[in-house]
């Protein structure tokens, strides 16, 4: 891809951090391959990243590594 789908922003490839949302659960997967757009941030995966990604979740896989994450509710 070349330009971003919704602003035609430049888009490059790059290895970014991708906070996924699976039901309750959130995982965060480091390195992953991504086309990202330098105006608007829009973020694009192939096809095979994201079923990488959905394995990981739905295996249960153990992760490299656990973060601790705080939570706030606002008033």
């Amino acid at each position: 891809m070349k330009t971003c789908y919704f602003c035609k922003g430049k888009v490059t490839e790059k290895r970014i951090r991708h906070v996924h949302h699976w039901g309750n659960d959130i995982v965060v997967f480091e390195n992953v391959p991504a086309e990202v757009c330098q105006q608007c941030g829009e973020v694009y995966f192939a096809p095979e990243v994201l079923e990488m990604m959905d394995k990981a979740t739905l295996k249960k896989q153990k992760p490299d590594k656990t973060l601790k994450v705080p939570v706030f509710s606002l008033p």
